[in-house]
């Protein structure tokens, strides 16, 4: 075992470590983009629900 290397170059590695961030990055950024469009949809969701409710009890659903 003294003396084995493993057969990976510095520069493979290298180049799996940037890819490994460049997709923690996509992943962030589509995280972000899908909290953003979701808050924006929860009070238009919460209204809506809020409307059937009222309609269901007043009949006129």
């Amino acid at each position: 075992m003294i003396g084995s290397r493993g057969k990976l170059e510095v520069e493979a590695l290298l180049k799996i470590v940037l890819a490994l961030v460049a997709v923690l990055l996509v992943l962030e950024i589509l995280s972000a983009i899908v909290s953003g469009i979701l808050g924006l949809l929860q009070p238009l969701l919460m209204i809506a629900i809020l409307v059937v409710i009222g309609l269901w009890l007043v009949d006129r659903l």
